[in-house]
């Protein structure tokens, strides 16, 4: 029998219930009451089924660093859920960071001016680089880094790099690049 939402709002104090319903759907936990939510056990269980759910864990444990790790290996975007003292939490930022570079918008101040985490951000995204600290988005090699994974990341360089010799050679070579694959699709032109 499949639990539907309904099912879970008539049971949703009901721990045995709500932890079956998780099981079988971890988005169900949004149904369960607010004591449920804040269950260590129950929001493990909907984790394990689809770290999507972390959106409706307790306030609580968006704070808990096993739980949230839960969410973010699952589903790297869940950081933002975080609470504000994870979000300045050196592993879990780095967790979110690897297949999900736009977590450094949700990095505290100081690790966005991490250049391990940075580095590790723009290599998933480029134009993340944006949200690096001013330090790190004058980092030549970062520079690279973001404009080889997504050109559009020039736009948001230091002048001083978007002057500077080897990245305006990495353009070009992006430029040619694009416009070889766009020809050999057929296309005549610039794409």
């Amino acid at each position: 029998m499949k639990l539907e939402a309904e099912d879970v709002i008539k049971n949703s104090d009901d721990k045995e219930f709500v932890l079956k319903a998780v099981k079988e759907n971890g988005k169900l936990l949004e149904f369960a009451s607010n004591r449920l939510q804040d269950d260590k056990e129950v929001v493990k269980a909907a984790l394990e089924q689809d770290a999507e759910s972390l959106e409706f864990a307790s306030d609580r444990l968006k704070g808990d660093k096993d739980i949230v790790l839960m969410g973010v290996r699952g589903a790297p975007w869940t950081i933002c859920y975080a609470s504000e003292e994870l979000k300045a939490d050196r592993e879990v930022i780095s967790e979110a960071c690897k297949n999900y570079g736009q977590a450094l918008y949700y990095a505290s101040k100081e690790l966005r001016d991490d250049r391990e985490i940075v580095k590790s951000a723009v290599e998933n995204k480029g134009i993340i680089i944006k949200y690096a600290s001013e330090r790190l988005q004058n980092d030549k090699e970062l520079a690279e880094i973001a404009v080889k994974q997504n050109k559009q990341a020039y736009h948001f360089l230091p002048w001083n790099l978007k002057n500077d010799e080897d990245i305006k050679k990495c353009m070009e070579w992006l430029a040619l690049f694009q416009n070889y694959l766009y020809n050999k699709s057929g296309k005549k032109g610039y794409g």
